[in-house]
């Protein structure tokens, strides 16, 4: 036969509780531990404000946390021995065998309470060590109240403790006694103040005849910060445990005085029951004292500790502990921490003030991770103390807001592009250092270099050869003949034709120009795959300055920047060589094609298959191509004027020639 719960004050118990605690908790901001008895409407989201449109504080529901957890026990009934008594509603003793396994279990501990529960834990008789129960909460909890129901009367002494640390250490939360001096040293209800808010108090209150069976510790009772609980680290730390063990200490008797004699006897000092001598032919049980303690429930309420950015926790299937399900850019367990890449800002706590939610780092795309700088963020007033981390796509800074050393802004691509940092491509002989200007690309070109990547010579000066000095000045005879015959043919009243090599010394006719038309293609033309297959050499190059000038042939001083496709017969150029363009003075003055001082041009010439016998067109040409240094415009030659963007394509048909040519 199992113990019944014979007083009406334990049928009323949580209700009690209940009206004990609410007057207390509703002095507090709806943010704080008990807000769940408020009448507030059910929202799709409680951490987001649909009508301020911004996140907002929010707390788990408030749950008794010890229901269905298992609960760890010290010396329970049946362990020693197997009988114990209680005295009945006759006033008479009823004895009766316990068994660990049985209703008396600890496991019943835990279990749903109600007026017709009549499960109740039972300690062992006359334990030679302290009694205690045990149970891990499997995550932190913020508690609110800790309530023991007891089946028997209530301990003399008992101490709950709590653990923040799943039971690595543990701290006092709460002494009873009816000697606190002489038990635990400490004294009897010492008053709480700000200063000392995490102290464990001693009492007896809970030996008072009108207290019935029941003892509740309230957390924050007499707790000086508890009104302004969302705005003290120390009381949210002093209600934070995620195990809590409650122990009934092994005390020793005061010792007895008879006839001048002390009795030493020490015991259990729990639960004292004296069994009176019993009639012959009565069930037989030695008479003496028995002490052992009885609980029929045990509640641990508060709600899952989530820092106020969850609204919920949930069991992890592969941990198989409590997580909260975190809102508002928060990571971890309790949502102690910003989850990763959103360190802008430093993480704090959530109240009924502000969310305080976690806000991304301002790397515009370049990078994957980042860290917080405190005095950068108290530098900005507040505002941002992201520092972004191992910057990607040529980019550097705090932001990776600019290009780093040998590139340079793209000043089309916005600054989160890819490719918004382009790089400097300084030449290695004409500039002086590898770092350009941010904003227009400008190299630092050593002395007669010019160009924007430092990679020709500038006007009026030649290639050396000399890595110190790669440009030196071309001697005055050589650039006054090209000037007096330029010179000559211009009218006065003229406007300055600037640096075009095209300007016309007179007016051509129709039928000069219909002709060169025939023998010019159209510097306009994009060059395809197949195209450029078919040419025999492709070369990049730089007019620098016109050289001579006669009724047949204008020269020109040019620069070979670059060689895509070496010819297959006769002489080739290298890259950095000086060399002379040869175009027919008829087909310049009807500006086809279109030369002018500085630019560059795609030259590409198309294989001579007739070179062997070509007396005819050596007449036609003046001699033959071959015997021309440098590059002749004839009318297998295509001019293109140079853009940058063909790079690539450039450097692709090269390297698919190999295959595809």
């Amino acid at each position: 036969m199992t113990v019944r719960i014979l007083s009406v004050r334990v049928n009323l118990g949580f209700a009690l509780l209940g009206s004990l605690l609410i007057p207390w908790c509703s002095a507090f901001s709806p943010s704080v531990l008990l807000d769940s008895y408020s009448g507030r409407e059910m929202v799709l989201d409680p951490c987001f404000s649909d009508k301020h449109k911004r996140p907002t504080s929010c707390v788990p529901d408030f749950v008794n946390a010890a229901f269905g957890v298992r609960v760890e026990t010290a010396a329970t009934c049946g362990s020693h021995l197997s009988e114990y008594c209680s005295k009945g509603a006759n006033g008479r003793l009823n004895c009766h065998k316990c068994h660990a396994k049985s209703k008396e279990a600890a496991e019943f501990l835990t279990d749903l309470h109600n007026p017709n529960n009549e499960t109740c834990w039972l300690s062992d008789m006359n334990p030679t060590e302290n009694v205690s129960l045990t149970v891990s909460l499997k995550k932190k909890f913020e508690l609110t109240y800790i309530s023991l129901h007891f089946c028997s009367d209530k301990p003399k002494t008992m101490v709950i403790y709590k653990s923040m640390d799943h039971g690595k250490s543990w701290q006092p939360f709460q002494y009873y006694s009816e000697d606190c001096l002489g038990t635990f040293q400490q004294k009897e209800n010492v008053q709480i103040t700000r200063a000392n808010e995490q102290e464990a108090l001693c009492v007896k209150a809970h030996l008072d005849e009108d207290s019935g069976t029941r003892i509740a510790f309230s957390t924050l009772a007499d707790r000086p910060s508890a009104e302004d609980f969302e705005h003290s680290p120390v009381l949210q730390d002093w209600v934070t445990a995620t195990d809590i063990r409650i122990v009934f200490p092994y005390v020793p008797k005061p010792a007895s005085r008879s006839l001048g004699t002390r009795s030493l006897e020490s015991t259990l000092y729990i639960n004292n029951i004296s069994m009176p001598d019993r009639p012959k032919g009565d069930w037989s049980l030695n008479s003496g004292m028995k002490e052992w303690v009885g609980i029929s429930d045990l509640a641990i309420g508060g709600r899952c500790k989530c820092n106020g950015h969850a609204s919920e926790c949930k069991l992890d299937p592969n941990t198989g502990d409590m997580a909260c399900q975190c809102k508002h850019n928060t990571d971890g367990k309790e949502c102690e921490k910003c989850k990763e890449f959103h360190f802008d800002r430093p993480w704090g706590r959530a109240t009924s003030l502000g969310a305080n939610e976690c806000v991304p780092c301002q790397c515009n795309n370049h990078a994957r991770r980042c860290r917080f700088n405190m005095e950068l963020y108290q530098l900005s007033g507040g505002v941002s103390g992201g520092v972004c981390l191992k910057c990607r796509h040529n980019t550097a800074g705090r932001h990776c807001h600019y290009c780093k050393e040998g590139y340079f802004r793209n000043p089309k691509k916005p600054i989160s592009h890819r490719r918004a940092c382009e790089s400097c491509n300084c030449h290695p002989v004409g500039a002086s250092g590898k770092i350009c200007n941010q904003t227009n690309g400008q190299c630092p070109c050593k002395d007669g270099v010019t160009g924007r990547e430092c990679n020709r010579c500038a006007r009026g000066y030649q290639q050396s050869g000399s890595p110190i000095a790669p440009c030196i000045k071309v001697p005055n005879t050589i650039r006054s003949l090209g000037r007096t015959r330029h010179n000559e043919h211009k009218k006065n009243d003229d406007p300055d034709p600037g640096p075009s090599y095209g300007e016309r010394y007179q007016s051509p006719s129709d039928d000069e120009c219909a002709v060169a038309a025939d023998e010019c293609h159209s510097t306009s033309k994009r060059i395809q795959m197949r195209k450029y297959c078919s040419m025999d050499s492709v070369y990049l190059i730089t007019v620098l300055e016109k050289e001579h000038v006669d009724e047949k042939w204008t020269t020109f001083r040019v620069h070979v920047d670059k060689r895509y496709k070496k010819p297959s017969r006769g002489p080739r150029l290298h890259r950095g060589q000086e060399t002379t363009l040869w175009v027919k003075t008829r087909n310049l003055r009807c500006r086809c094609p279109r030369i002018e001082e500085n630019a560059s041009f795609l030259i590409f010439d198309e294989a001579d298959d007739d070179d062997d016998n070509n007396n005819t067109n050596s007449s036609k040409d003046g001699g033959k191509r071959g015997t021309r240094p440098g590059f002749v415009v004839s009318k297998k030659t295509l001019m293109i004027e140079w853009k940058r963007e063909w790079r690539r394509r450039m450097k692709r048909f090269k390297r698919r020639s190999r295959k595809v040519c």
